[in-house]
């Protein structure tokens, strides 16, 4: 029995999707059975057509149905000896530009010496969606109520205790994670976060199962640490635990909500396996998620973290994506188990973060105003990734193809010109667009397909990713 409460602070889309994931959970749908369809069960419930489908396209993008063409949406093997998990709950109590076309390249000047009209690094962000305003009205409130040993002072090394708390209140209505004030660990971004992981594990231990391809920033990190680093290879579903299992690794790095680069979203019976890997082997899977708020025809995927049982992941987060990477601001949330051993490491460490701006981001979380950041940050991000998209495909058409599409950051362009990255890189340069190779996200390089580039949007407008695909398209195809 499905019941949608018009009262509830959740959309109606929200709520059915959780009572159908509930039912699938549960077993009242077996594997193989047809939901009803999308027209029958939304007049079954007197709401709108649409609303089924965003539910129905939820249970979809995590894996729980598959929608097949004629047969409508099929409940999906969730292994159920695995799945006695408690569901993702929320307490509703708390809750100047080149002209079309562009001049021709001055061949007399190096391309990558040419200054950078549009670029598409992956990582920047729009310095016209940080609130100005708001961050410099909250430092100011801080300043004025806090006493001046709160500052005279280094602080917990884990981070204000205010932060915390609104870390693990936002974690858990946002994200499903499970977890306390006390196992939240906060850090001067990933590159910090990261190096402290490294250190909490003996030599003995330090073999890490990586996605490839993978995030190579992380890749250098662990293995500046003394880590054997292994490629583990990223399917269709992302990292394949079969491999991970005979890879005698002992952690794994894994983007299970949007792998990065490849964009592929991991479903429910991937991660299961993943846990089961952990579970089994003892080993301890490190869920990097970081650009979980960016969906833009779903709702983001609950946490890894959220389904484990056994306390083997450790969850990082960030507020890089979404706020600004310049403020250096990120957390873990660390297994109880660990706990130990994190204050015997880092006994006499201090929090790399300044306690003052740890304030003014609690009253960020703490006022709503971070709730409302996101949603606007959200819908400028999504208008920017439908421009993209649709720029692409009207100036690039059959020529390429897009990959890791409808969330994040960034997209996969691979292009049919049968040129190297590099060409591509260079022929983008000399037109002042940047784009960049994706052969770095490979360990082994060799095995990088030769005609894929990554295209990232966060720091342009608009109108400026119309105007930069325009002139790419010029410069890779005349």
């Amino acid at each position: 029995m499905i019941y949608l409460n018009p009262e509830s602070k959740k959309p109606l889309y929200q709520q059915l999707y959780e009572q159908l994931k509930q039912n699938i959970v549960t077993g009242e749908y077996e594997k193989g059975s047809r939901l009803i369809s999308t027209r029958d069960l939304a007049k079954n419930l007197s709401i709108a057509r649409n609303t089924v489908e965003a539910a129905y396209d939820q249970l979809c993008i995590e894996g729980y149905v598959e929608g097949r063409h004629g047969s409508g949406y099929v409940v999906q093997d969730l292994q159920e000896d695995l799945l006695h998990f408690p569901g993702m709950t929320s307490d509703e109590d708390e809750a100047p530009h080149l002209p079309a076309g562009g001049a021709e390249p001055d061949e007399s000047v190096p391309a990558q010496s040419r200054p950078v009209k549009y670029n598409f690094s992956y990582g920047d962000f729009d310095p016209h969606s940080f609130p100005h305003a708001l961050w410099r009205r909250l430092n100011n409130e801080v300043l004025t109520s806090m006493k001046v040993d709160s500052i005279a002072y280094y602080g917990d090394k884990q981070g204000e205790l205010q932060l915390r708390r609104e870390l693990a209140k936002y974690l858990r209505q946002s994200r499903g994670v499970k977890c306390s004030p006390e196992q939240i660990v906060v850090g001067a971004g990933l590159q910090d976060l990261a190096m402290m992981i490294c250190l909490l594990f003996p030599l003995k231990e330090r073999i890490l199962g990586m996605e490839e391809p993978g995030y190579d920033f992380t890749r250098v990190i662990f293995g500046n640490h003394g880590y054997q680093v292994l490629p583990i290879p990223v399917g269709e579903s992302g990292i394949d635990p079969a491999a991970l299992k005979t890879s005698g690794a002992r952690l794994a790095y894994v983007t299970p909500s949007h792998q990065l680069p490849t964009g592929v979203v991991m479903p429910i019976q991937h991660r299961m396996r993943l846990l089961q890997w952990a579970e089994q082997t003892g080993g301890v899977i490190i869920e990097d998620d970081y650009d979980s708020e960016f969906r833009y025809r779903t709702r983001p995927i609950p946490a890894l973290q959220s389904i484990d049982r056994q306390e083997r992941v450790i969850y990082l987060g960030t507020f890089s994506k979404a706020f600004a990477p310049g403020l250096r601001m990120g957390y873990m949330v660390l297994p109880q188990w660990l706990l130990s051993r994190y204050h015997t490491v880092f006994e006499r460490y201090k929090c790399t973060v300044p306690r003052l701006q740890q304030y003014v981001a609690a009253s960020l979380l703490s006022g709503g105003h971070w709730d409302r950041h996101l949603r606007k940050v959200c819908l400028v991000n999504k208008k920017k990734h439908e421009v993209l998209v649709q720029s692409i495909q009207r100036e690039m058409g059959d020529r390429v193809r897009i990959y890791g599409q409808n969330a994040g950051l960034h997209v996969l362009l691979e292009h049919f010109t049968g040129e190297s990255q590099e060409a591509m890189v260079e022929r983008a340069a000399a037109y002042r667009v940047k784009v960049s190779p994706t052969r770095q996200f490979w360990q082994n390089p060799e095995s990088a397909p030769e005609n894929l580039i990554m295209i990232g949007f966060g720091g342009l407008s608009a109108e400026e990713i119309a105007e930069g695909i325009k002139l790419l398209s010029r410069a890779w195809f005349g």
